[in-house]
């Protein structure tokens, strides 16, 4: 099976998961700017989650652009990295409305984390399908980027719930932003195994 129905569908599904994540903002009823300052919990757990749907959708798309073709096995990681996205809404929602409180906030790491190891595992079985010599393979490597930010969300859950849940929130910010600096580990691939024009 070609890749696109799968990206076409996973494109539809994270756009679904912001959307109800943006119904789940309330305007307040009062008119002046100082109705905004009681919300700003759930404005910024809003804006971290929709930074890290991006993200996903980012690194989604560019593996699946060197996947040659889909199979049974690529399609359930994909649909196992889909169930965790799609819980990020509740937790963002629970995290928001209760001002980064100790349990929510440990949820939401929980949520990230399961979805982080659920893209590993995806990336997995798409290096399988496609060999050990595949662009992929030779772009992820031993990906230490992504080990390292699910070993950061194993910290900040356990943070959270006995220690500060304000750090663990930088915590998840923190691996936000590392993810933010643009990865072209597969674009840097993708470049070197096209084949080199010669000059005529």
């Amino acid at each position: 099976m070609p890749t696109s129905r799968l990206e076409a569908f996973s494109d539809g599904v994270l756009a679904i998961i912001i959307t109800i994540m943006v119904l789940e903002l309330r305007a307040p009823e009062e008119s002046d700017l100082h109705a905004l300052v009681p919300l700003w919990p759930v404005i910024l757990s809003y804006v971290l989650s929709f930074v890290y749907l991006g993200i996903y959708w980012n690194n989604h798309h560019h593996m699946l652009h060197v996947t040659s073709c889909v199979s049974g096995g690529i399609l359930w990681a994909n649909l196992h990295l889909l169930f965790w996205l799609s819980l990020v809404p509740f937790t963002t929602g629970w995290m928001g409305e209760t001002r980064f409180a100790s349990v929510p906030t440990a949820a939401y790491g929980v949520v990230l984390l399961l979805a982080a190891i659920a893209y590993l595992i995806l990336q997995q079985t798409i290096v399988r399908s496609e060999g050990p010599n595949s662009i992929l393979a030779v772009a992820t490597g031993r990906d230490r980027k992504g080990r390292v930010s699910a070993a950061m969300y194993a910290l900040a859950i356990p943070t959270a719930l006995f220690l500060n849940a304000a750090v663990a929130g930088a915590v998840y910010v923190a691996v936000a932003l590392i993810w933010l600096v643009p990865d072209r580990r597969i674009e840097r691939a993708l470049t070197a195994h096209q084949p080199q024009t010669v000059e005529r």
